[in-house]
């Protein structure tokens, strides 16, 4: 007896009921994300501010806070499908007029604040939940007109649903609270790119621009920031850290935004704050009398000697090479680069076996020759990383590119990108490099790193801002002497080619 006939329409059969019950599952799961996004979301009042909730389909599975048109923060709480968005629209002026008036209210705040939004993430998820499965069953009924396909998309939305809360569950990250992405856009900015303007007006336009996108993104981070934050903590020392300057004017308004909305103690500049450290550029420098905080220099690859003795003459500024010095109640050890890559008439020795090689002798006379200090700056990574184990915090440049990095001994290594955009540079390529710049907060009493903030400028013509919040899990951990054997991560520097 022939069997193939069977055997084909029992194929046609599983597949017809597999696709089938694909059908259903992508129609249920459709009609699911159409009813939580059409009646999911909730309105509720989280201390004196009205907002409202809503879960919405994300891969990366964040929750955003938006605060349109200014800006949004950002946090990567779980790793789910569905993501949480809250959108700040009103102020209660009642409720904030008794915040303010009433000192013990004031003191209730952090748990009142925690008690609403828990009661209206708890609102939103029964109401997400409720409104999707209607929407699952309403879709499948519309589709397929019968009962039996339309109560197997409501399971199905069932499981999709209760397997999307408990992966958000599982995957929960309370701690991500206080590690915040922060992006903004000033509004109605102009375009800054036209062929007819020159350098000069175009980077004098980018720089009123970006005083006030600095002012405006600053203040608003101050007054969000209702995380534990050390912006307004006494026992902070906060630090901030620039390189890589290179003449570009833009620095400054970005340097005097920050040092004041931040509350700066201390400047640390690792160099490159001149491109050619020719005569003419010593003028650049005079900028560093106009902050009324310590700015510790270092020299850069692009600095000469007279630039270091230009700077040295200004107001508030410490210029270190191979020395120490107590700045804002930290020890700050701080080395010149060797090189001076700009005069073409010298060879210069870019070695990286040449360079570690000098960064290893300094670490040990630093270590001999010098009480223990809190912070070491550097310009070339590849030198500062052979400081690793006499100093818990080591800050360099050089690479226009900021990173980070804890080496094996516990010192940290933050590089910090270019602070001017990379100077004229930024107008060669037609990707603007990033302006950068990081503030540090250090104990006031164990001068150890706590938590720092990156702030990520768009190049020119780009008027985007980001800060990020960073907090050092460790801060107390030991420090054990020793160069680290990871290897440089600026690569070759052979010749006298350089950032």
């Amino acid at each position: 007896m022939d069997i193939t006939p069977w055997t084909q329409r029992l194929r046609r059969f599983a597949t017809g009921r597999a696709v089938r019950a694909l059908t259903v599952v992508i129609v249920a799961a459709g009609g699911a994300w159409l009813g939580i996004a059409l009646g999911g979301a909730v309105h509720a009042n989280v201390g004196p501010v009205e907002v409202g909730m809503s879960a919405e389909p994300s891969w990366s599975g964040e929750t955003v806070v938006d605060a349109h048109p200014l800006g949004t923060l950002l946090f990567d709480t779980h790793n789910a499908p569905i993501g949480l968005r809250i959108t700040l629209e009103n102020i209660n002026t009642a409720r904030a007029g008794v915040l303010l008036e009433d000192p013990r209210f004031s003191d209730q705040l952090p748990a009142l604040l925690e008690k609403e939004l828990r009661e209206g993430v708890r609102t939103l998820v029964l109401r997400a939940a409720l409104c999707g499965l209607a929407g699952a069953l309403l879709t499948s009924l519309i589709v397929f007109r019968r009962p039996g396909p339309a109560l197997a998309g409501l399971l199905s939305a069932t499981v999709m649903i209760a397997g999307t809360g408990a992966a958000a569950l599982l995957t929960f990250r309370p701690n991500a609270v206080v590690e915040p992405k922060y992006t903004g856009l000033l509004a109605g900015a102009p375009s800054l790119v036209g062929d007819a303007e020159s350098i000069v007006t175009r980077f004098e336009s980018y720089r009123a621009q970006l005083a006030k996108l600095v002012n405006n993104v600053s203040q608003l981070y101050d007054a969000v920031s209702a995380l534990p934050v050390y912006d307004s903590d006494p026992e902070s020392i906060r630090v901030l850290h620039v390189s890589d300057i290179h003449l570009s004017p833009i620095a400054w308004n970005l340097m005097h935004s920050v040092t004041k909305q931040f509350k700066v103690d201390a400047i640390v500049d690792t160099g490159d704050l001149t491109d050619h450290g020719t005569g003419p550029e010593d003028r650049f420098v005079e900028e560093i009398g106009s902050f009324d905080v310590p700015y510790v220099f270092v020299r850069g690859n692009h600095d000469s000697k007279a630039t270091q003795r230009a700077v040295d003459k200004q107001k508030n500024a410490v210029v270190l090479d191979d020395s120490v010095k107590s700045v804002a109640g930290l020890r700050i050890y701080g080395l010149g680069d060797p090189r001076f890559t700009p005069d073409k008439t010298v060879d210069v020795d870019s070695d990286p076996a040449s360079l570690t090689a000098l960064g290893r002798a300094h670490a040990m006379r630093l270590g001999q020759a010098f009480k223990p200090v809190d912070l070491v700056a550097v310009h070339d990574p590849s030198i500062a990383r052979e400081f690793s184990g006499t100093a818990p915090m080591i800050l360099s440049g050089h690479t226009h590119a900021r990173s980070t990095e804890l080496l094996p001994s516990g010192t940290r290594l933050l590089v910090q990108g270019s602070t001017g955009g990379a100077g004229l540079r930024a107008l060669e390529h037609d990707e603007p490099t990033p302006v950068a710049a990081s503030v540090l907060y250090f104990d006031r009493k164990t001068h150890r790193l706590r938590a720092w903030d990156d702030i990520t400028l768009g190049g020119l013509g780009e008027q985007s801002v980001q800060i990020e919040r960073h907090v050092e899990t460790d801060p107390g951990r030991t420090i054990s002497p020793g160069p680290t054997s990871v290897p440089s991560p600026t690569g070759s520097l052979s010749g006298t080619t350089s950032p």
